[in-house]
C-alpha cells in the first residue's frame, strides 16, 4: 500500500521522501496558501515536484465544466507527476473524461460510496479518494464503504486505485490497508505518529539502561 502526504510544505515533503515513507503528495489550495502565502501555487507545486519523482496531487479550482477543463490541462502543464483533482460532482464529469482522454491522470475525489466509484472508474479516471474523517463524522463506518468500494473495483476488474484520505491514528492507518485501499493519505503529524508507540518507548528506556549497566573494558596500559 502507498502511503501520500497530505501536505505542501517543502520541508516536510522533503524529510517523507528522504526517509523513504512517502510514495507521493496530496496538496489542496489551502496546504498550499498556507504553506507559502506569498507565492504563486503552479511555482510551489513545481518545487515540489522537482523533490523527486512521485505524484503530487493538485486540485482545480472550480466545479464548472470549461473551466475545470482547463484548470486541469494548466496544471497538467506544470510537470508529467502532477494528478489532477476533481470532486465529483455532474457538472464537472464532462472535463474529467476529457481529461482522462487527453492522457491526464485524474483523481476523482468527494467519492463516499460504490455507485460513484464505479461511475468515477467508468470516465476514465486514475484515482477516486474517500475521506475516512469525514465518513465518520457522519456516523458511517467508513472502513465498510472501502471495503464495498474494493469489491465492486475487483468484481468489475477496475483498473482504478483507491485513496483513503486522513485517517486519524494508526489503527484507522492499518484498516485502510486490512479494507483494500492502494493508497492512504496523512498528515505529517499522523505519519510521524506511526512510527510512535508506548512499548517501544518503554523498550528503548530499558535498552539504554542494559547499556549504561554493561561494564566498560579497561584502558590499555
Amino acid at each position: 500500500m502507498k502511503i501520500y502526504l497530505a501536505s505542501a510544505s517543502l520541508d516536510q515533503i522533503r524529510w517523507g521522501f528522504s526517509a523513504g515513507l512517502i510514495d507521493g503528495v496530496v496538496t489542496t489550495p489551502g496546504l498550499l496558501a498556507e504553506a507559502a502565502p506569498e507565492r504563486e501555487p503552479h511555482e510551489l507545486l513545481a518545487e515540489i515536484c522537482s523533490i523527486g519523482t512521485f505524484p503530487v496531487h493538485a486540485s482545480v479550482e472550480s466545479v464548472h465544466d470549461d473551466e475545470v477543463h482547463r484548470d486541469g490541462r494548466e496544471l497538467a502543464r506544470i510537470s508529467d507527476q502532477i494528478v489532477v483533482q476533481i470532486p465529483f460532482v455532474e457538472d464537472a464529469i464532462g472535463a474529467m473524461r476529457r481529461l482522462s482522454g487527453d492522457g491526464i491522470r485524474v483523481n476523482a475525489g468527494l467519492i463516499f460510496n460504490a455507485a460513484q466509484a464505479l461511475i468515477a472508474a467508468k470516465i476514465g479516471v486514475s484515482h477516486v479518494s474517500t475521506a475516512i474523517d469525514q465518513l465518520s463524522g457522519l456516523g458511517e463506518v467508513a472502513f465498510d464503504v472501502l471495503r464495498t468500494i474494493r469489491a465492486a473495483y475487483d468484481a468489475d476488474v477496475v483498473e482504478c486505485d483507491l485513496l483513503a484520505s486522513l485517517p486519524h491514528d494508526a489503527a484507522q492507518f492499518a484498516e485502510c490497508a486490512v479494507a483494500g485501499a492502494d493508497a492512504v493519505c496523512v498528515t505529517p503529524e499522523v505519519l510521524r505518529s506511526l512510527l510512535l508507540h508506548p512499548l517501544t518507548d518503554r523498550g528503548i528506556d530499558q535498552f539504554l539502561h542494559e547499556l549504561s549497566r554493561r561494564p566498560r573494558p579497561r584502558a590499555a596500559v
